[in-house]
């Protein structure tokens, strides 16, 4: 009867084992084939540069190519939705970004929940933007801005990259935290708000940096403030929004996310890959030659950054009543 119990013992232990020994081994094989990271932004720009930076390196640390895969439109919803209808097994992936979680409010009807849909993997870098102004504006500090957009109430325009775009929830927190009345002007694309921004037609932007710090250098633009926490590598005579307006911050936040049921140990082994790669001082130059900083998370701390940024874009977009286009 002992020997007979103890083969039972075996066999229940071997038989709750398997489902473990299975997916461990699919994490140890994984990659076997491409990998697909599909991005939300047309090819070229910093978003894209940096998603391929990665997928490069990912393609020599894995022996499998990591392509980016660009599907623009829809404010990354496109993008967004075919990865939540992909197969969880690692082999369709998210390029995450701030307008993710602020799409989860601006949008009413999409077809699916980026926080209970897509599964964080890994945090790729924080970046903050540039409050600028044309310098024909009478200002040149946070303090000074304010108190010429408030004597000047809807006199002053701020230019945005669109609707709902990081560039106009970043002005608007400003306007909730400050007080002032400045008009939004919605652009198709950042680089459109900056000519007019230089011909005097808006009068402040919050723009990313790298787009405007041959501008700042030749006095053709004047800088504020930086909207990050603290100052900009970057930029470091200029100061922080936060230093005039206590608690302001708005950054852009990249990373990468799975469908949801993607297994948990294909999950951990490219967090664990991303992280070194983020560690890497060539990677780190590059990321800040495109104004951003490396921000090496685990899935669960991504997933608490995801539903904060959420709920802060939330609070920011009901009290501005902005609708998306």
């Amino acid at each position: 009867m002992k020997i007979i119990r103890r083969r039972f013992l075996r066999a229940a232990v071997a038989a709750a084992s398997a489902p473990l020994l299975a997916r461990v081994a699919c994490a140890l094989d994984y990659p076997t084939r491409p990998v697909h990271m599909v991005d939300g932004f047309a090819a070229g720009g910093s978003i894209d540069i940096v998603a391929r930076l990665l997928g490069q390196w990912l393609s020599q640390r894995l022996g499998q190519s990591f392509l980016v895969d660009n599907r623009p439109g829809a404010a990354t919803n496109i993008a967004a939705e075919e990865v939540v209808r992909a197969a969880p097994d690692g082999y369709t992936l998210l390029w995450t970004t701030s307008a993710n979680a602020i799409n989860a409010t601006l949008y009413a009807h999409l077809n699916f929940n980026f926080l209970r849909d897509i599964s964080p993997v890994a945090s790729i870098d924080r970046f903050p933007f540039v409050m600028e102004v044309n310098p024909a504006l009478p200002v040149k500090t946070i303090p000074e801005f304010i108190a010429y957009a408030k004597a000047n109430p809807g006199k002053v325009n701020f230019g945005s990259g669109g609707v709902g775009s990081v560039q106009h929830v970043a002005g608007e927190l400003f306007k909730f935290m400050t007080g002032v009345d400045i008009v939004h002007v919605p652009y198709r694309g950042a680089a459109l708000v900056l000519n007019d921004l230089l011909a005097g037609q808006v009068q402040v932007t919050f723009s990313p940096i790298p787009l405007s710090i041959g501008y700042i250098r030749n006095n053709q633009v004047r800088a504020l403030g930086v909207t990050s926490a603290t100052r900009a590598a970057a930029l470091p005579d200029v100061p922080a929004v936060a230093e005039f307006v206590p608690g302001y911050e708005a950054t852009a936040v990249d990373g990468i996310g799975a469908p949801k049921a993607t297994p948990a140990e294909i999950i951990d082994k490219l967090n664990g890959e991303i992280n070194t790669w983020l560690a890497d001082k060539g990677a780190q130059a590059r990321l800040a030659d495109l104004g951003g900083s490396p921000l090496p998370l685990s899935p669960a701390e991504v997933g608490k950054l995801y539903a904060a940024e959420t709920e802060k874009w939330a609070k920011v977009i009901k009290f501005a009543g902005i609708k998306a286009e």
